[in-house]
């Protein structure tokens, strides 16, 4: 038995005070609406109706379960119609995860102008600088430059991260300047704790790996531009992070000819959200719109 059909083929007899009506409303024929009362009265084991040639009325029965019948229409015409948003044009709430610092030096404003365009979408921020699952609290997607697999989740490319080998001209001053990245192995280096204590490089040979003798260990890239610019060591920072400190002359760029490997920014998205509208939305904005 449809069960959901009956309960709502019920609420429409109700509500039109008759077969002949609530099979009008319905489409169907009048012997359908009273088959399918009939299998619900059969199933509760309960008559709902009492019958007469003019009209129908309820019984106390049938009273008692139209008080809780009418709710569990409602509730499941919201469903169906929520679903259908998320089928459809993208609206409602967003939760996402991303780094503070790529956030507050990138992220803020692009996610900012996705809200803009998308009136019919909120948004809930979580600023986490940790590698997390978002599928575990119950996030639409998380933002990270962190290499991770999560089961049941789906990382998506979203842009590169361009690193970028520099140091401030008094350091570079007061040691010699590295000629290959073999001599970082005997330099103060500053480094993401994220990426470990290994940096690689691409030279005509292939990636080159050198383990380096870390200075300063932190996990926030703001922390090792302040470090970089006040002369402690050589850092590998993001170009976003680096741009303004390199174009002043705080920092110089170090190796230039051993390009620092790439890797990438990317959205981590729970396998049940990747339909979802507003999640796809803003995943093709940020892939559109965020070049850092």
């Amino acid at each position: 038995m449809d069960v959901t059909t009956h309960i709502r083929t019920f609420t429409a007899v109700v509500r039109c005070g008759g077969f002949s009506e609530a099979a009008r409303q319905l489409g169907v024929v009048p012997s359908v609406v009273a088959k399918r009362i009939a299998q619900l009265e059969g199933e509760l084991q309960a008559r709902l109706f009492e019958r007469t040639t003019r009209k129908v009325t309820l019984t106390e029965a049938g009273d008692r379960f139209y008080a809780r019948a009418s709710g569990v229409v409602a509730e499941f015409e919201d469903l169906l119609a929520s679903v259908r948003r998320d089928e459809g044009k993208p609206e409602g709430h967003l939760r996402v995860m991303a780094p503070t610092t790529l956030t507050l030096e990138q992220l803020g404003p692009v996610f900012c102008a996705f809200l803009a365009a998308h009136p019919a979408i909120t948004m809930e921020l979580a600023l986490v600088d940790r590698s997390a699952n978002p599928a575990e609290g119950d996030f639409d997607l998380a933002i990270s430059g962190r290499a991770a697999t999560y089961e049941g989740v789906v990382d998506i490319p979203l842009c590169p991260v361009r690193p970028v080998l520099c140091a401030s001209p008094a350091y570079l001053a007061q040691h010699a300047e590295p000629a290959h990245p073999r001599e970082l192995a005997d330099r103060d280096c500053l480094m993401f704790s994220a990426t470990g204590t290994s940096w690689a490089f691409q030279s005509s040979r292939g990636t080159l790996a050198i383990d380096v003798h870390a200075r300063l260990l932190a996990d926030d890239n703001l922390t090792l531009l302040h470090a970089a610019v006040g002369g402690l060591g050589i850092a590998l920072l993001p170009t976003y992070i680096a741009a303004d400190a390199l174009q002043t002359g705080k920092l110089q760029p170090v190796l230039p000819k051993f390009a620092p490997q790439e890797n990438w920014f990317k959205a981590y998205v729970p396998k049940r959200k990747l339909r979802v509208a507003r999640v796809d939305a803003l995943l093709r904005y940020l892939q559109q719109h965020w070049a850092a």
